[in-house]
Order: C-alpha cells, then sequence, then structure tokens
C-alpha cells in the first residue's frame, strides 16, 4: 500500500490508517511545501519509507536511511507499483508528479504544477491538482480581492481549468475509469463547473477531493 503526499499531522494520518501505518509500503512525496510534507519527519521516525527528490529532502532538511532519493524518468518499484517520477513545474525544488502502475491500473498523481509536459498510454485512473479558473481569477485581482503578486503566482506555478482540459484531450482516455481533481482554490475556483465542463469532455465520473 502506498501513500501520496503526508500533509497533515502524522497523528491524523494515524487515525485514517487506524493506526495501521505499519502496512504502508512507502510515502511519495511531490515537493516540499508544507501541505504536501508535513509530516515527513515523524513518518520517516515511524519507519516508513520515504521517496523523494534530492531537492525535495535538501529543503526539508531530513535524512535518514528510510529517506530514498529518487530522480526524474527513473522508475522504481515499491510493493506491487512500478513508479516513474517525472518533472512538473511549480516554485519548489525538484518537485515530481508520478506515474504508477500495478497489474492493470496505471495512474497518474500531478499536483501544484502549471501544466504537465508529458503525455500518457493506458492510464485507468487521474488525480490532478486543478487550482483555478482564469477567468475568475483575473477577476478577483481586478476587483482587489487578490493581491496581483499572489495572482501572478497562482498563475505561474498552479494549473488552470482551462490547462487541464488541454491535458485531458491530450492523453488517452480510453482506459480511464475516474478522475479526481485536487487542490481547488476555495477563492478562484468553481467546484461544480469543473466537474461539469471536464466529464462533459471526457465522459468520466469526476470526483473533488479536499484540500
Amino acid at each position: 500500500m502506498l501513500m501520496l503526499e503526508c500533509g497533515v499531522p502524522w497523528r491524523k494520518i494515524k487515525e485514517a490508517f487506524n493506526y495501521q501505518t505499519s502496512k504502508l509500503d512507502g510515502l511519495l512525496l511531490s515537493h516540499e511545501h508544507l501541505d504536501h510534507a508535513k509530516a515527513a519527519k515523524d513518518a520517516a521516525k515511524s519507519g516508513i519509507d520515504i521517496y523523494l527528490s534530492k531537492g525535495t529532502k535538501e529543503a526539508l532538511n531530513i535524512d535518514g536511511h528510510r529517506l530514498h532519493t529518487i530522480e526524474s524518468k527513473k522508475q522504481f518499484t515499491v510493493g506491487s507499483w512500478k513508479i516513474l517520477p517525472f518533472d512538473i513545474v511549480h516554485d519548489s525544488t525538484e518537485p515530481l508528479g508520478f506515474l504508477l502502475a500495478s497489474g492493470q491500473e496505471k495512474a497518474l498523481f500531478v499536483v501544484d504544477s502549471s501544466y504537465c509536459p508529458y503525455r500518457f498510454k493506458g492510464l485507468t485512473l487521474i488525480a490532478l491538482a486543478v487550482n483555478y479558473d482564469t477567468e475568475i481569477l483575473t477577476n478577483n485581482v481586478t476587483c482587489g480581492h487578490l493581491h496581483v503578486e499572489v495572482g501572478k503566482r497562482i498563475l505561474k506555478n498552479h494549473m488552470s481549468l482551462q490547462t487541464a482540459l488541454g491535458l485531458f484531450r491530450a492523453n488517452d482516455m480510453s482506459r480511464v475509469r475516474e478522475i479526481h481533481l485536487l487542490h481547488l482554490s476555495d477563492a478562484n475556483s468553481d467546484a461544480a463547473r469543473f466537474k461539469s465542463e471536464i466529464e462533459e469532455l471526457c465522459g468520466k465520473p469526476v470526483y473533488i477531493g479536499e484540500g
């Protein structure tokens, strides 16, 4: 069993796993921002093997035999999963997305990236951070609800609905069973609209994740 990200206190993660975290084969970290890696040190102390880029490891300032550095486009195996990390676009140190394959399953996991520069075949599940709608964000900046510099950072480092729709059009969606949308902005997105537009385009069920 794999865990992807650990952006909440370790206590909450243990509760979610019914205090059976020893069953985890490993933890994948995309980057060092605390809403994704808050519990990394505690996870390592608890005996969980963590897989992360060298840049993420250095940015978190953690070390130990439970830390395993991985590189973009170099596949590795954890439990029954073959994992191919790849570079993404975000204001962090060496952030990664992941393509995970096991048996007939092939899952794409991309968070906190302004776009995904790669194309994939045979996906069965997509988990994608779609943070904002360009029109909503622009209006918030224009009206003064969002600081101009904050708006620029979001545009540069997070994925818009419009970019996500392009990603879905560009990829092989024939085997995809479901799509999970992550990390929607409270102020700059519209969950119902995101869900309906993506379902209409892809013909697949879409679920909105928390956070």
